[in-house]
């Protein structure tokens, strides 16, 4: 495995680890969900982590992967900002005229990287109806 800090690796290295199993998508979200409780309160990128989901996420990954199954983004941990609708989980445009949304659907955009098992870690802020 990598010398480099899980969360310096790339997609592709992240993705290659992923595959050859010599890394799980949940020790990578574990990681990256600690260095965001680390990290975050400083530099505030964070609206929304969704830890549960993720390691749930993470798990599914896993077992896609142990059956040969998934892409290249499988067990990928993702963030969206928070303008994009994520069937279940508030998302707000960066309004607190929204702050207690919470869509039915996902937009395409979170779909797409659902459907290419990619984790969610969390809705990231954005700028008020960017």
């Amino acid at each position: 495995m990598s010398s480099k800090p899980l969360h310096f690796l790339t997609i592709a290295e992240a993705s290659e680890l992923l595959r050859s199993r010599a890394l799980s998508a949940v020790e990578l979200t574990e990681h990256l969900l600690a260095r965001i409780e680390a990290v975050d309160p400083t530099v505030n990128s964070y609206l929304l982590v969704t830890a549960e989901r993720a390691l749930d996420d993470a798990r599914s990954a896993d077992a896609a992967i142990a059956k040969g199954e998934g892409g290249p983004l499988c067990g990928i941990p993702v963030a969206l900002k928070d303008i994009y609708d994520t069937a279940g989980i508030r998302t707000t445009s960066g309004s607190h005229l929204h702050a207690d949304r919470v869509p039915a659907a996902d937009s395409v955009c979170a779909a797409r990287l659902r459907e290419a098992g990619t984790v969610l870690l969390g809705k990231l802020q954005t700028h008020e109806f960017a």
